[in-house]
């Protein structure tokens, strides 16, 4: 499917009335602001994995619907689950709730997501026959759901906070075709870096064509920042990085930015802290930066480039003394301007809501000074 796709008028409508607001500098894309490192009367606040398994009307529904991909595929529900953490918390975004393996099933891959597993493939992808099997992805055919689920949600939400699209990197996405599943070492995919380099770039090829056709789509249906995931990145070496990694991120991000340059995206890495002068020549307009590395530190690598993060998710297992002092430092060191404040890496699935809640509320309560 070309990247060029034209959008659908009544997803176009969504998307300029998005922008308009943006453009007068409305308090509801204060996300959006900063992303394009505007000035905001205060820090803008989401969390990574913000609807799911910490929630306990998420988990009543995951007793009434066992299968996570009926839960994030079929609209109704996926719409549910995605206004769950809005209406409890009133974050500056809501996330779609998805995976980033939704995609691989429009290229023809057989997979299931088992909750407390994570996902496993019915088949591995090693083979040229393989790769050259893997199909074009044409999100309008072969998944129609995301565009309902996001046009959905716009309608209602009615403009009060942006709509976040994901996207998975080729790279990650790459390493449950080749590994089946979640690994540890990432040993297989590394060998085949090595030993099938060749092959290893065409999967990575075909991956990178067809997500930024699914980044574009859900632009297209709504979505006012795209964020990416590269999970697994943050176990390659720089070196490795550059060469694996970065290019097929860079080819993603530069097709949605030539088409929407006003939709910012978001580059997520887990365990990045070494990779962030790489990840600056991305193309993406805001850095995600884990606890790992002060975010002071960040700044000084990352220069005046848009941030988000950086607090450790185990901070919210903790007091309220601790949430509030811990929050608050993250948001004094990057600075007044460019900062979208989040947790370094996803919400752990025993944390209490009351400290949600807190740590939104001590967001809320901080102000920006130029």
């Amino acid at each position: 499917m070309p990247l060029s796709l034209a959008p659908p008028e009544t997803a176009t409508a969504v998307l300029a009335d998005r922008l308009v607001l943006a453009a007068q500098n409305q308090p509801v894309d204060r996300l959006v602001l900063a992303a394009q490192n505007q000035p905001v009367d205060r820090p803008p606040v989401w969390m990574l994995r913000q609807a799911g398994r910490y929630l306990k009307s998420y988990r009543d529904l995951q007793e009434k619907y066992p299968s996570f991909r009926d839960r994030s595929e079929i609209p109704g529900l996926a719409v549910e689950i995605s206004l769950q953490p809005y209406r409890a918390f009133k974050p500056d975004g809501v996330i779609f709730f998805s995976d980033i393996l939704t995609p691989l099933a429009g290229m023809g891959v057989t997979f299931e997501i088992v909750d407390h597993k994570g996902p496993i493939l019915a088949e591995t992808v090693r083979s040229q026959a393989q790769v050259d099997a893997l199909r074009p992805l044409n999100p309008e055919a072969s998944l129609p759901f995301v565009g309902e689920i996001l046009r959905t949600l716009c309608d209602e939400l009615q403009g009060q906070v942006p709509v976040l699209g994901f996207v998975g990197a080729p790279w990650t996405l790459a390493t449950y075709l080749v590994e089946g599943q979640n690994s540890t070492y990432y040993s297989v995919i590394k060998e085949m870096a090595w030993q099938e380099p060749v092959l290893l770039h065409q999967m990575l090829a075909q991956l990178a064509c067809s997500i930024a056709t699914y980044a574009l789509y859900r632009v297209q249906n709504g979505a006012q920042m795209i964020q990416i995931f590269d999970s697994w990145a943050g176990h390659l070496t720089p070196q490795d990085y550059a060469t694996f990694a970065l290019p097929y991120q860079w080819q993603v991000i530069r097709a949605v930015k030539a088409i929407y340059p006003e939709v910012p995206v978001t580059l997520c890495v887990n365990a990045s802290a070494a990779l962030l002068p790489l990840m600056a020549k991305s193309g993406a307009d805001v850095i995600h930066v884990d606890w790992a590395i002060p975010m002071a530190q960040a700044r000084a690598v990352l220069g005046d480039r848009p941030v988000q993060g950086n607090l450790d998710p185990c901070v919210l297992l903790g007091s309220r003394e601790l949430i509030r002092e811990r929050t608050l430092d993250v948001i004094r060191q990057a600075g007044s301007r460019g900062h979208i404040m989040n947790l370094g890496q996803g919400i752990l699935p025993n944390t209490p809501e009351e400290n949600v809640r807190y740590f939104f509320d001590t967001v809320r309560s901080a102000t920006c000074h130029s």
